[in-house]
């Protein structure tokens, strides 16, 4: 299994467009490395690939990867389809840059498939430009994509997006996916948006190789404390590294990778204490383009 880091910030990419932070302001003058909205593009086979959530960024991450370029006929695209851990607007809006694509299958939970469809109306948009299929992801029933990975969704937390805030639905929100290679035995782990730490994903590290976590903040409060304003990271549904890291310390024989990073995040900085932290604990925040091998 091979899987491509395609973007690694959170809502809003890094350096974000009308943020003047520090990490900002470091990314602008070239001191710090750009990164475009979390997305991951996953293949078993080398040929066929799946994107797991579609970035706002999605056209440019395609365009830098070479894997994902088209062919060989004028219009063949090796990605296969889309697999949604959430209905969140930073891992859906791509679904729009992809409508030119026909054919393409889309896996998502019944919550985020109503919210798509009632909420947010992208169903309807996307419908009537191509022939795409929408297949329901149910928790803890595996499913297996074209290449043979086999895919299982597993509930994590109940955050749902500002726009779906007075949906009557209240089910499955979010999920982490476990992706195995029957092949060789790998798996890994992709939880992009966590809450809290729950029992579940101690269980689906038990025979990970790699996991790719949510970094978005690694403190509380650190996202008032660069824009002036107040904000909660329980209510954000993102649970900060600072509380995350420990929980990572007792799983040492996976490969333990944060993404999804704000661009408040002083991890972002190499030579900031709190990368440092994280060098020491064995844990890596890798940039765009990464290429991990399971």
């Amino acid at each position: 299994m091979k899987a491509v880091l395609l973007g690694t910030a959170a809502g809003g990419g890094f350096p974000q467009w009308n943020c003047a932070c520090e990490p900002c302001a470091a990314a602008r003058a070239g001191r710090l490395r750009p990164r475009t909205q979390d997305c991951l593009a996953v293949s078993g086979d080398g040929e066929d690939w799946w994107l797991f959530n579609a970035s706002p960024d999605i056209r440019a991450q395609l365009v830098a990867t070479a894997a994902l370029d088209p062919g060989p006929g004028p219009r063949d695209t090796p990605v296969r389809g889309v697999v949604l851990t959430d209905a969140e607007l930073d891992h859906t809006l791509g679904l729009l840059a992809l409508r030119g694509a026909e054919g393409l299958e889309v896996r998502a939970t019944a919550t985020v498939a109503d919210a798509l469809r009632t909420d947010l109306d992208v169903r309807r948009v996307l419908d009537g430009y191509a022939g795409w299929t929408w297949r329901e992801v149910e928790p803890h029933r595996p499913f297996t994509l074209a290449g043979g990975l086999v895919v299982t969704a597993v509930p994590i937390s109940g955050k749902r997006p500002r726009y779906a805030a007075e949906s009557t639905v209240d089910s499955t929100w979010v999920v982490a996916y476990r992706v195995e290679d029957p092949r060789t035995g790998g798996v890994l782990v992709y939880a992009p948006c966590l809450a809290t730490w729950p029992t579940a994903l101690d269980r689906l590290l038990a025979d990970a190789d790699v996991l790719l976590l949510d970094g978005t903040f690694h403190a509380a409060g650190e996202m008032g404390a660069s824009t002036g304003r107040s904000h909660g990271q329980a209510g954000m549904g993102h649970l900060p590294i600072e509380l995350s890291l420990p929980e990572l310390r007792r799983h040492p024989d996976v490969r333990r990778i944060y993404t999804h990073l704000n661009n408040t995040n002083p991890v972002l900085d190499p030579g900031s204490a709190e990368h440092a932290e994280l060098v020491a604990a064995g844990v890596e925040v890798p940039p765009d383009g990464t290429v991990v091998e399971v």
